[in-house]
């Protein structure tokens, strides 16, 4: 081989080499591949909103026709409970008085009906619970006294079903480890009157209801003095519920939100040792088997959350509460991923409400103690 040839060989072999090198300095890693992805991913961010003028912790919060934001009740410390109603108005950015329960409460139920109002139903007045029902006109900013549950009852589940009438299911009747009930009752829209129905199998607090997209409801996890992993499925036609899958890990005080393909998000909550035993884990409820899967956790641990995980616009679900950091659920890489922006503490037993921009208020909870806040913080998608 001639001087020239070898001088062209080399050329071409170096070339090779220098673009090979390159190739692979070019190449993300697989970790780096993670990190793309989740940044290609708009997420949204946190940023502080102007206070409620209360602080409060255990309140409910009720977007109304209007588009404004219902807060009732709650707690500014144990046994300081208010029977005071509060406006939030997106358009000021601001939150005004409007009326007066009948009773200071904490832990109570609220739902919009379809005819604008809003039920107010149970929850702890002092160290005992309440059967007394309310109704709350948006027209005329003030709450009426109706007829009472069958069962008086603190933090039951409360769903509005297809057909208006909304399911209460389950909670605490008095404090302690047998507190639970397994009563179920119906709030009548049409008479304004609760009607019993079938009972759980189990009685439990804690745990989470969420409307299936056939009009079933999901019960999941909660406790009747020990972990409940079983689940139950209430039927609105026969009014009866029925035993369907078990959770892996069971737990309560999580979450749980609907997904855009039927499925059911549980994320979170703690075990039997509370603030010592709180969890990232997470896993999905499938109607079609009847069955729980574990999915990817947290990126932090958290219980005493809102029951229903916020549904964004994007099929995304919001997780907030029981710590600083606030998560978003993806769907498509199934994935937590963590918003920009931090809470100034973790909040416990705080509200999230989807605004109509599609934005989310996150207001009040309390943190390793008693003492709520007022703060509140927007989610920005």
């Amino acid at each position: 081989m001639n001087r020239s040839h070898l001088l062209f060989v080399a050329c071409i072999t170096l070339s090779f080499a220098v673009a090979a090198s390159a190739f692979r300095s070019s190449r993300p890693s697989i970790s780096q591949v993670g990190s793309i992805r989740a940044g290609s991913i708009r997420l949204g961010s946190i940023v502080a909103g102007m206070p409620m003028l209360e602080p409060r912790s255990g309140q409910t919060a009720t977007l109304l026709p209007d588009g404004k934001v219902l807060i009732v009740g709650g707690m500014r410390r144990n046994q300081d409970f208010y029977k005071s109603a509060e406006l939030y108005d997106p358009s000021t950015s601001r939150f005004q008085p409007t009326g007066e329960m009948s009773i200071g409460r904490v832990g109570q139920i609220a739902v919009l009906l379809r005819s604008g109002k809003v039920l107010i139903a149970g929850g702890w007045i002092g160290y005992g619970t309440t059967d007394s029902a309310e109704l709350y006109d948006p027209a005329t900013g003030k709450f009426t006294v109706i007829a009472p549950m069958t069962t008086r009852r603190a933090r039951p589940s409360a769903t509005l079903l297809t057909d208006g009438n909304v399911l209460l299911a389950g909670g605490g009747d008095h404090d302690g480890p047998d507190g639970a009930i397994a009563a179920a009752e119906i709030f009548r829209a049409d008479t304004l009157r609760f009607q019993p129905t079938g009972s759980l199998h189990r009685a439990r607090s804690g745990h989470t209801a969420t409307l299936l997209n056939d009009g079933t409801v999901l019960i999941a996890g909660g406790d009747d003095g020990g972990l409940i992993a079983g689940a139950e499925l209430y039927d609105p036609k026969t009014g009866t519920f029925s035993e369907t899958g078990r959770l892996n890990t069971p737990r309560h005080k999580h979450t749980a939100g609907l997904l855009p393909d039927g499925r059911v998000l549980i994320a979170a909550g703690s075990d039997e040792r509370d603030w010592h035993g709180t969890m990232n884990s997470t896993e999905i409820y499938d109607p079609h088997t009847g069955k729980f899967t574990a999915a990817a956790p947290l990126n932090d641990s958290r219980f005493k959350l809102p029951d229903e995980a916020v549904q964004l616009a994007s099929g995304r679900l919001l997780v907030a509460g029981g710590s600083k950091q606030v998560e978003v659920f993806d769907p498509v890489s199934g994935r937590f991923l963590v918003v920009a922006g931090q809470m100034n503490d973790s909040r416990h037993f705080m509200s999230e409400t989807r605004l109509r921009d599609g934005s989310v208020l996150l207001a009040g909870g309390y943190p390793n103690n008693d003492q709520a806040t007022a703060q509140t913080w927007i989610y920005r998608p």
